[in-house]
């Protein structure tokens, strides 16, 4: 029987399709989840949330294995992937759903990612001030159905197409060595 323990981070970094198609190619991620977290309405659809006005994230739910993957490496990951310097807003998409957000699941990943982004401003990485903001993790609503593994079932998606291979070359480039083989 397999006693495996397993930790959730849940990240918002824009669009949850972009952010999922990464974050699924790594070796330790069991799950992925495409949702909703960080507003005031529940249940919200994504017709609610593209509004603005719901306050929540398009934000993904990782299930990893802490031996395998740690919770410093997706942070390291997260951050190497989305442009975490602009306050709600990934490119061409803009709005509050789109912020760059993490929801800490314990004091343990609080205490990651405050360390993580005083790193990356002390040492300038970005040319400017990180922007993600912190926030303990809230009720995840998980998105319809069909927005789950949206990339690797509409890899020809037009929007898609755009936005997700540089993720992924940049991925696989930086990170080859915790790739799902």
């Amino acid at each position: 029987m397999d006693h495996t323990t397993v930790e959730k981070a849940t990240f918002a970094g824009g669009c949850f399709w972009c952010t999922e198609a990464v974050f699924l190619r790594l070796n330790g991620v069991k799950h992925v989840v495409s949702g909703y977290i960080g507003g005031k309405t529940l249940n919200p659809t994504y017709k609610d949330i593209c509004t603005g006005e719901t306050g929540h994230a398009e934000a993904i739910e990782i299930t990893f294995d802490p031996a395998q993957l740690s919770f410093g490496e997706l942070l390291e990951i997260f951050f190497a992937t989305h442009d975490p310097t602009t306050i709600n807003r990934q490119g061409n998409d803009v709005g509050t759903q789109y912020r760059s957000e993490i929801f800490y699941h314990d004091d343990s990943q609080r205490d990651l990612s405050e360390a993580y982004i005083k790193l990356l401003n002390d040492e300038n990485t970005f040319g400017k001030k990180v922007v993600t903001r912190l926030s303990p993790a809230t009720v995840f609503y998980p998105a319809e159905d069909y927005h789950q593994n949206y990339f690797n079932r509409n890899p020809d998606q037009p929007y898609c197409n755009f936005a997700i291979p540089p993720k992924i070359a940049k991925l696989e480039a930086k990170f080859a060595d915790k790739l799902k083989s």
